[in-house]
């Protein structure tokens, strides 16, 4: 299995110990702690795969409370709090060695018609995604070559990203800099049908560069770090049906950071502009060295 998408789709594809409890691989990285995104995606496949099928999940609450250890497993406890006409609820447990390491309730909500509808269009018109270079090619262009580091990660990586917004690689460059950040991004290959999948993997996307928004005015994205960042906590509320194979525009901006925490918030819209996803997030940054 050699397609990044394909091992996504796999990586979602928890094995079921018992009724209510699964079992997730952890893969082999080089990275400090398990990558969020990848619990948050699981956990809300293994809170999914205890519901009816018509009822697609409405939001997502989440808090990060250990970093996860990489190539360790990880078991997810399903408790099924509520299973009304309309909603269901469940609350999901991730536990690795023996300790809790991240929690999630989510909502599932069976579609209704509603009396109206309206929506925020996106801040502006970005560049099409085709017209843009892939982060691949940013850094190619600018190191003239790609780090062995990165092009390992690159092949790796389940999602094309974009940036619509220009990439800054100097400290001179981020001077005045806006905290915003807006992203196309898809799935590097077919994920398949089933709709949690596309919610469970675009829930795995949007822990990727949420915090670049909260980093913009402080630091160049691409580059040596000053600060350690870890995601705290994590809110989606899902809004329309979609494909994370499609290309969607991610726009994230941060209305506050203070005390080491920095807050961030992103809006996840098609090609058409029609809003997808509404996504929260809080971030802890500190500084290296320090």
């Amino acid at each position: 299995m050699t397609n990044p998408a394909e091992r996504l789709v796999d990586l979602l594809d928890l094995e079921r110990i018992e009724v209510n409890i699964f079992r997730g691989r952890s893969p082999h990285e080089s990275l400090q702690r398990v990558f969020g995104g990848q619990v948050a995606g699981q956990a809300l496949v293994a809170a999914g795969r205890t519901t009816e099928g018509d009822r697609p999940v409405n939001s997502l609450h989440a808090y990060f409370l250990r970093p996860g250890t990489p190539g360790v497993p990880i078991v997810y406890q399903v408790e099924r709090v509520r299973d009304g006409r309309s909603f269901t609820t469940r609350r999901v447990t991730a536990v690795q060695e023996g300790r809790t390491i991240f929690n999630l309730t989510a909502s599932f909500h069976h579609a209704e018609e509603g009396g109206f509808e309206h929506q925020l269009p996106p801040r502006q018109d970005f560049p099409d995604p085709e017209s843009l270079p892939t982060v691949a090619d940013e850094v190619r262009a600018h190191l003239g070559g790609l780090p062995e580091a990165f092009e390992r990660m690159a092949r790796r990586q389940p999602f094309d990203i974009r940036y619509a917004d220009r990439l800054r690689w100097t400290a001179k460059e981020i001077e005045g800099a806006d905290p915003r950040s807006a992203v196309w991004m898809r799935a590097v290959g077919p994920l398949g049908d089933d709709p949690l999948v596309h919610t469970c993997a675009l829930t795995y996307a949007s822990d990727m560069t949420l915090l670049d928004a909260v980093r913009i005015p402080v630091e160049p994205l691409w580059g040596p770090r000053g600060y350690d960042m870890a995601s705290l906590d994590h809110a989606m509320w899902f809004h329309r049906p979609f494909r994370a194979d499609e290309w969607f525009l991610y726009d994230q901006e941060s209305p506050i950071a203070t005390g080491g925490r920095g807050l961030a918030r992103g809006r996840i819209y098609d090609r058409s502009g029609r809003l997808l996803v509404s996504v929260v997030q809080e971030g802890l940054f500190r500084k290296l060295g320090g």
